[in-house]
């Protein structure tokens, strides 16, 4: 009864603590402006299945894909054998779905996550040599200089040691309980290790890796919100909100559009607008600028690189990089959040996201090839959120190197960004043969 009574007690905090931490993260991304989601609810479930549960944009790299599918497989389906974990925990039961299933099934089940616990286990074995042995750029990057850095490695060694405590639980289990008639493929090997010692002994170790192997799963839990494992969660409802159609051209801006329509056809422009009306706010300057879909990509960014490893602006040795605007975008946002949890509602700090986490020359070096867009696996657009700031660059601060002034002011005079007349732009012709 005590054992149940701290269990219920460990896992109500949990639930809680997460549950908070959630509810801030969510509140943050409705910070965002509100957009329009359009398209079929058919096709949106169908990206989810395709880009968040059966990860196809990772098995372009079939052997990396192999591994982190490995990984989140592991993720998804030893959650059953946490539930039983829960359940045991909660009524002090043991291997409670042994009683409701047939021996022959509950065989079956115990193997395929130990398989996957062995899996899991190798693929993060394999991921740690990749990040501190072999030191892959893309994962060594100088983006990930820090924390983010730190994050992954303690990510894959916590990984390793929930699984190797599942692996230990079931083999001092098997020694302590021979007559359940359980067959461990994996963990019954294991077991030979533990023959030697006694049965108080044997249940020490059982109930601790029990007892750490739950509390290491809660942990995990309530650290997703402070980790770019977050994606574990949000790479759900990101792909479901992900863009339908593949859109290569810049979003349409209604307002400058019709700005552009009454100044060359006046008499197109309705009684109700006037020179006197006061223009939107043109682009992105703070993640209040952004739509909320631009902070939830934020959220959801796996910090994989991807998007880094094929821009051509940084390939070439420029200042951007794709997984810096948006770490950058969701470090302003956490921040903004902080602020007005503190202070009840937003507390001028002086800082925006533009200048201050992003700066100009990041902004620049953008060709806006959507390589980014392309490469990433769960439908995120840095893009989206460049173009708005440049936006709010040229369009609030006149803020433009000289070539692109020049170019402005061509396509305002001829409708071309070359200083060539409209009279005069198809006499290049009249030398062809």
């Amino acid at each position: 009864m005590l054992s149940s009574f701290v269990f219920c007690l460990v896992l109500v905090a949990a639930t809680y603590f997460f549950t908070k931490n959630i509810t801030k993260i969510i509140h943050n991304i409705k910070l965002g402006k509100s957009i329009e989601v359009t398209g079929s609810s058919t096709a949106r479930w169908k990206n989810v299945f395709l880009l968040a549960f059966g990860q196809s944009k990772m098995f372009r790299n079939i052997p990396m894909a192999c591994l982190h599918f490995i990984i989140y497989a592991g993720f998804i389906i030893i959650n059953i054998e946490i539930l039983e974990i829960i359940i045991d925990g909660i009524f002090g039961t043991h291997r409670v779905f042994l009683q409701v299933l047939p021996i022959n099934i509950y065989n079956i089940f115990i193997n395929i996550f130990e398989f996957l616990a062995c899996g899991v286990t190798l693929a993060c074995i394999v991921f740690l040599i990749r990040r501190i042995i072999i030191k892959v750029p893309r994962v060594t990057h100088p983006d990930l200089k820090g924390f983010p850095q730190k994050d992954a490695i303690y990510i894959l060694l916590t990984e390793i040691i929930l699984m190797s405590l599942f692996l230990t639980m079931n083999a001092t289990d098997l020694i302590l309980n021979p007559n359940l008639g359980i067959n461990f493929f994996i963990s019954g090997k294991l077991s030979e290790i533990f023959i030697p010692f006694s049965p108080f002994t044997l249940e020490m170790i059982e109930r601790t890796c029990w007892w750490l192997h739950i509390i290491g799963i809660l942990a995990f839990l309530n650290y997703l919100p402070y980790s770019k494992h977050l994606h574990i969660l949000f790479a759900f409802p990101n792909a479901y909100y992900a863009p339908l159609e593949k859109h290569y051209g810049l979003a349409n801006m209604p307002h400058i559009q019709n700005e552009v329509k009454y100044a060359m056809e006046p008499n197109l422009m309705p009684p109700e607008v006037s020179s006197e009306t006061k223009p939107e706010k043109f682009g992105a300057k703070d993640v209040f600028d952004l739509n909320w879909k631009m902070l939830l990509d934020a959220y959801s960014c796996t910090e994989c690189g991807r998007c880094t490893a094929a821009c051509p602006a940084n390939i070439t040795g420029k200042k951007l990089s794709p997984r810096k605007i948006m770490m950058a975008t969701r470090d302003r946002l956490q921040d903004v959040g902080k602020n007005i949890a503190q202070n009840k509602v937003f507390v001028n700090d002086n800082k925006q996201l533009l200048g201050d986490y992003i700066s100009v020359e990041e902004l620049r070096a953008c060709t806006t090839c959507n390589a980014c867009v392309t490469e990433c696996p769960v439908s995120i657009s840095p893009l989206n959120i460049i173009i708005e700031m440049r936006r709010a660059l040229i369009l609030e601060d006149g803020n433009a190197p000289k070539e692109w002034n020049s170019m402005f002011a061509n396509i305002e005079s001829n409708f071309a960004p070359w200083k060539l007349s409209i009279d005069d732009r198809d006499k290049w012709i009249q030398n062809v043969n």
